[in-house]
């Protein structure tokens, strides 16, 4: 099995920062991954790409945060963060750890955390 942890969140005044890590374990270790990011959901809403960080070390970001969001991790060692400054009310959802690898024959592997509710609100 595969665990994907999420921690940080919480309530965040706009204006604010927030901290988000990840951690993967368990079955994965010892795979390499193609890539690790963060997605998040609002209420009503669909499913949406926050960032992503290749096993490169290539970053990538959804319009929306470009500019005011960085993602750092090591895809190697199964950690991957989120900072996200200057947030806005539009930024509360529920934020999702992704594990993202590719096996040698091309097989696409996706691995999610619980995630963590990020609120922003005075």
């Amino acid at each position: 099995q595969v665990q994907v942890v999420e921690s940080g969140g919480g309530l965040v005044q706009p204006g604010g920062s927030l901290r988000l890590s990840c951690t993967a374990s368990g079955g994965i270790i010892g795979h390499p991954l193609h890539s690790m990011g963060w997605y998040r959901q609002a209420p009503g809403k669909a499913r949406e790409l926050v960032a992503t960080i290749s096993a490169a070390g290539v970053a990538n970001y959804a319009d929306p945060v470009k500019g005011r969001s960085t993602i750092s991790g090591d895809t190697a060692k199964y950690t991957v963060h989120l900072q996200m400054d200057k947030v806005i009310p539009e930024d509360t959802a529920v934020y999702y750890c992704n594990v993202h690898r590719i096996n040698g024959l091309g097989q696409a592997y996706d691995y999610w955390g619980q995630g963590t509710q990020v609120t922003v609100s005075s």
